[in-house]
């Protein structure tokens, strides 16, 4: 079992992105942690790092991208937020290409504590138009989805964790991948778990464990949360009829959000919800964490018995 990071994905991505040479990347600060440093190490004439002003680096990036450059810039996802105005208006308002990375996203991320563990990061990024949201689930589909916004009309916000997780692809399925489409990793018929970032691992474990109970799973990588694929969502729901979504994120208006708006607007189905309730983080091991606030494998078998009693009832 090979285990990485998926901010191990996107620093990879941007040395693969070099050879075209409207891009340039820019750091704020922390460019070791998010991976941007392999392209800065590599290209520093096309790298600028912009310190601790993240609003302003949104406004830098937003003028690179007005001449016709494709920039790449990453922070934190907690540091993110800092300029969300800028993003708003300087970015997404005038739909420049524009590409943002947010690494160390979520409960996940651990002992830095609730100051820093971003839970709101995919719910906000969602709200603006024009705006592509992404939570890839390993480091070869962070790769692959990341060197496709190369050829992407939107801007766009990718979350990325820190911590190594299970490898879900290998490189030939990450090119499959698309943007704004779900990837359909296990079939069923009794239930459909919709997942994203690190928690797609342990819905495939979840649906390991139920098909020990008879109970067989549809497991599906939302990796792309905004544009929603609402095509697929109401297949899978009209061949399912019981839905369940994993997400290390607020269940408010992340990808469970998304997945009640698609099945209340196209396809009413009973949908249960895994992720971090209307509270925030502490300081912990990333384990112990995501038991304490519920998400794990476990937490999702039990809503998968919920949701399928919901239906039969």
């Amino acid at each position: 079992m090979t285990l990485a990071a998926s901010r191990d994905g996107y620093g990879a991505a941007l040395l693969d992105l070099a050879e075209d040479e409207r891009v340039v990347v820019l750091e704020a600060d922390l460019g070791k942690s998010t991976k941007s440093c392999l392209f800065r190490a590599e290209y520093p004439n096309r790298t600028f790092s912009m310190g601790i002003a993240e609003q302003n680096m949104m406004l830098v990036v937003a003028g690179i991208a007005s001449t016709g450059k494709i920039p790449f810039a990453s922070t934190f996802a907690i540091f993110t937020e800092r300029g969300f105005e800028q993003v708003r208006n300087g970015i997404a308002r005038p739909n420049l290409k524009v590409h943002l990375c947010g690494s160390h996203g979520g409960i996940h991320t651990g002992t830095d504590g609730s100051s820093a563990q971003s839970i709101e990061d995919l719910a906000i990024y969602r709200t603006l138009p024009n705006m592509t949201v992404m939570h890839p689930c390993d480091d070869l589909s962070t790769k692959a989805l990341t060197k496709a916004l190369v050829n992407h009309e939107n801007p766009s916000y990718t979350r990325t964790a820190r911590n190594k997780t299970k490898r879900i692809y290998t490189e030939e399925e990450s090119k499959l991948l698309e943007i704004g489409k779900f990837s359909i990793i296990r079939e069923g018929k009794d239930v459909a778990i919709l997942a994203c970032g690190v928690m797609v691992a342990e819905a495939l474990d979840a649906a390991e464990n139920l098909s020990k109970e008879g109970i067989q799973a549809t497991v599906i990588d939302v990796h792309t949360l905004k544009p929603f694929d609402h095509e697929t969502m109401t297949s899978i729901a009209q061949k399912c009829g019981a839905i369940v979504t994993a997400e290390d994120h607020s269940i408010i208006g992340g990808l469970g959000g998304a997945v009640a708006e698609s099945l209340a607007n196209n396809h009413p189905t009973p949908l249960e919800q895994v992720g971090v309730e209307d509270v925030f983080g502490m300081s912990g091991q990333p384990a112990e964490l995501m038991e304490h606030y519920g998400l794990t494998m476990s937490n999702i078998v039990k809503s998968s018995h919920k949701a399928i009693a919901r239906r039969t009832s």
